[in-house]
This record gives C-alpha cells, structure tokens and sequence, in this order.
C-alpha cells in the first residue's frame, strides 16, 4: 500500500515538474519579441547552446562518474545530442515560415505521437491505452482550434512556405520526441537524469553554437537584446530543461510531452495579456480542452491499463 502511494506521489511531483517547465517554455515567443532585430535561428541556438553548456558544467561531476554508462550507451547519447541540435533549428524556423501559432503547435502536438512511436517500436513499452488515446484525441482537437482561432486574425504567409514551415515544424517534433526518449532510455538504463541532460545539452550545445558565425548578428547589440537571450538560457532553456529531466524521472516521454501541450497554452495567453494580440472564443475553449487533456493525462496509471 504505502509501496502504491509513494508511486501516486513520485508521478504527480514528476508531473509538477513538467508542467513547471511546460509554463516557462510558454513565456519564449513573448520574451523574443521584445527583440524584433535579432534571428529566431540565433536565438535558438545561444539559448539551447549556452544553456547546454551551463547544464554540462553544473553536472560535470555526476557526467564524470556516469562515463562508463555513458559510453555503453554512446548511440542513444549520439541520437539525443543530435535531435536536441536540429530541434531548435527546425523550431524557430518553422515559426518564421508558417506563423509564430502554427509552428509552435505543430512541433508541439505533434512529439507525443511521435514518442509514443518510438516506445511501441523500439522500447517495446506499450504505454498507449483508452486514457492516453482519449487524452491525445482532446488535445489535438484543443490544439486545432487555437492553430484555427489564431490564424483566422493574423495574417496568413505564402503558401508554398507555409507548407514548408509545417514540415520543419513535423521535425522539430519529431526531433523532440526523439530527445525524450532517448533521455528517458538513458535514465532508465541507471543513469541519473543530471548526468544524462547534462552530457545530451553538452554536446547539442558543441553542435549549436558554430551556427552563430552566420546566425549571431545583433546579438549583443542593446541591452534589451543581452536581456532577452540572458533570460532565455537561464529560465526556459536552463531551468525548464532540469525541471523536465527530473519529471522524467517518473513519467513516460510519451504523457509528459502530452503535458508539454501546455505550452501553447501558456504562450496565447501572455500574447493577448502582454504582447496585445487577440484570440477569438474559439481559441479559448481549444485551451480548455488542452486543459481536459492535462487533466486526464495528470492521473496516475492504475493496474487495469
């Protein structure tokens, strides 16, 4: 019994931490636009670069006692470090082509499926059942309707790159729930979840950062531009980052990126209450059912899956 409520416990703190990381990856898109001048590409890749590197130097030392295992698992650690590169690649660019909304959404509510793949065919953890499904269903259907609420007063990009931006944003998801997973495998492989993000975010930031020599302009050149990025790596990227490591330390890839859909969420909110945009009633109610869906997923799996 006591064996049951501590599991309750561990999965509904994992659960806390997801959505803690969830809230502050929400605040990115406003944060960046008090920085109009500088590239979503630079952004993305000082953020996840610099912040990798901190995340590797304040778990240098359990990276260090975890080398061996490390090592064994050097092709799921080559996988995470290569798909956290080109996420936010593919992420800012796709906002840029297809539309803040739709490329955040689409690489968002697309991870989950995407991770529940990879756990049904290469982890053979067959975590999909009535809840996950029903919870998924609801949340795409939330999801569609803000991406539908938001574009409908907005200006509508090229088509040809709109497409184009739906494709990089299907891999930034992909990318994403490739570095879930891999994550997750390394923690269950007995790797402790500091040393894995840590050694992941290492390397992805010995990847990211070369992108700055054509990326970079503007970076430093006001001071709103220094505080946008400092607080990008440091909140969001650094801080989220460990808080979501710790929650997979308790719940599968594939629910806690159903958890991630909060992010969207969080964004359209500080849009209309800071940045001034606008989002029909449409768009509310596809939070509410993003809401329902973070609600069902929060519930901790019983024996009757």
């Amino acid at each position: 019994m006591n064996l049951a409520i501590n599991r309750v416990n561990e999965f509904q703190t994992g659960t806390l931490a997801i959505v803690f990381a969830s809230v502050l990856w929400g605040t990115t898109g406003t944060a960046a636009s008090f920085a109009p001048d500088l590239s979503p590409l630079a952004i993305g890749a000082f953020s996840m670069g610099v912040g990798g590197l901190m995340q590797a130097g304040l778990a240098y030392r359990k990276i260090l006692s975890s080398l061996d295992k490390l090592l064994l698992n050097k092709k799921l650690l080559a996988a995470s470090a290569l798909a956290l590169a080109i996420y936010p690649l593919a992420f800012y660019s796709s906002m840029k082509l297809s539309g803040v909304a739709m490329g955040t959404v689409v690489s968002i509510a697309t991870a989950p499926f995407f991770s529940a793949l990879l756990e049904c065919l290469i982890s053979k953890n067959n975590n999909i059942n009535k809840r996950w499904l029903t919870s998924f269903a609801i949340g795409v259907v939330g999801i569609g309707l803000l991406v539908f609420s938001e574009s409908s007063v907005g200006s509508e990009p090229n088509d040809g790159l709109k497409l184009l931006g739906i494709g990089l944003g299907l891999v930034a998801g992909l990318c994403y729930a490739i570095y879930s997973w891999a994550t997750k495998a390394l923690i269950d492989e007995g790797i402790k979840s500091q040393a894995a993000m840590g050694s992941i975010f290492g390397l992805g930031a010995m990847l990211l950062l070369p992108t700055l020599w054509f990326t970079g302009d503007n970076l430093f050149a006001s001071s709103t531009n220094i505080f946008v990025v400092s607080y990008l790596v440091l909140l969001p990227q650094c801080l989220g980052y460990i808080a979501f490591s710790f929650g997979l330390r308790h719940v599968t890839a594939s629910s806690a990126n159903l958890i991630t859909l909060l992010e969207p969420v969080v964004a359209a909110v500080l849009a209309v209450w800071i940045v001034g945009e606008r989002i029909p009633l449409v768009g509310w109610i596809g939070m509410l059912l993003i809401v329902m869906c973070l609600s069902i997923q929060s519930q901790p799996n019983n024996q009757r899956n």
